[in-house]
């Protein structure tokens, strides 16, 4: 593999050249605060787990709830992973984006306990605040028996998904960001269960005209990772759309991606969505109380994802494409 790309640090523009309203950028808070307001990081008041952190309720003096995720104490990836989030979520906004409302990096020492003595250890503490969105993630609505969601909210959760992935593409002038880690668990939902794209621990920013990098250190969620990538450490947008198609396809079935660990790609579960999803017959057995509109639409998503799950880049689509056809094959009359 080659050596990885370097990432371009330059000031964003915005395609439209505009210099937009200027807010304050998230800013770094004490842990002390974030501390009290998650009453000592209790259990009573943890959100989710994840793979990097421990995701809790905060509730700030105004009232105001957000959601404070403290990363786990780890070597020097950790702070890769802080940095990406910081860096990249400080410069997007957007209504299918989650936003991120501030931070905390804070280095010290620790008594703890080590072969039954006590002893100081140097630590350094990485939390990051969320906007608090109490529908929480997807996933925990998806696989839910019965599930609560019918087609409507699904194919507006898509719609949603899909204009956060293209703002984070093609949102600034030449400057893509790539998430690397699409799933269900990083799409969270608002009240009014509107998606946004959230944990940018593994994201990319990409330089001016950059368009590809290369890494050794090839970390994802096994299931939804490109086969370029997974293989080669190739980045680029094509790996966010594999994953995104891999997304669709368990919004539109139902059905878990289960990705066991010899199919890091999804692709057992690609060929049973073949075989079963791309029957007329099977799809209106799935979904029998609806209407030849919807069920295009639902035809409409299942061929989109197909497309984004080719296992060669050049054979996907881009975001903008998959938008346009959606719209096309979608929309309501």
């Amino acid at each position: 593999m080659g050596a990885e790309a370097s990432k371009q640090e330059a000031p964003i523009r915005r395609k439209d050249n505009k210099k937009p309203d200027r807010k304050p950028l998230p800013g770094e808070l004490p842990l002390k605060f974030l501390s009290d307001i998650t009453k000592g990081f209790s259990a009573d008041q943890k959100l989710g787990e994840g793979a990097f952190g421990v995701v809790y309720k905060g509730i700030l003096p105004s009232g105001e709830i957000i959601a404070v995720k403290k990363l786990r104490s780890s070597p020097a990836d950790q702070d890769k992973h802080f940095r990406n989030e910081v860096v990249n979520l400080m410069v997007v906004e957007h209504e299918n984006i989650v936003k991120l409302t501030g931070h905390c990096y804070e280095h010290g020492c620790k008594v703890v306990e080590s072969n039954g003595q006590m002893m100081y250890n140097e630590a350094t503490d990485k939390l990051l605040c969320y906007e608090y969105l109490p529908e929480g993630s997807l996933d925990k609505h998806l696989f839910d028996d019965p599930c609560k969601l019918d087609w409507p909210m699904r194919f507006n959760i898509i719609n949603g998904i899909c204009g956060g992935l293209r703002f984070l593409h093609e949102g600034y002038d030449n400057h893509p960001i790539i998430h690397l880690d699409l799933k269900p668990s990083n799409i969270l939902l608002d009240g009014n269960m509107s998606p946004k794209i959230a944990d940018f621990g593994l994201s990319r920013l990409f330089g001016k005209q950059q368009t590809r990098t290369y890494t050794q250190n090839v970390v994802g969620s096994i299931g939804y990772m490109a086969p370029e990538y997974l293989e080669r450490g190739e980045i680029t947008t094509k790996c966010d759309i594999y994953s995104l198609g891999m997304l669709i396809i368990e919004i539109t079935t139902g059905e878990k991606n289960s990705h066991p660990e010899n199919d890091a790609s999804g692709r057992f579960f690609i060929e049973n969505v073949c075989q079963n999803w791309k029957n007329r017959e099977y799809v209106t057995s799935k979904y029998s109380s609806l209407d030849s509109e919807h069920l295009t639409q639902i035809e409409t998503c299942i061929e989109i994802a197909l497309n984004c799950v080719a296992a060669m880049p050049r054979d996907r689509p881009s975001i903008g494409q998959i938008i346009k056809t959606l719209q096309s094959g979608g929309a309501s009359k």
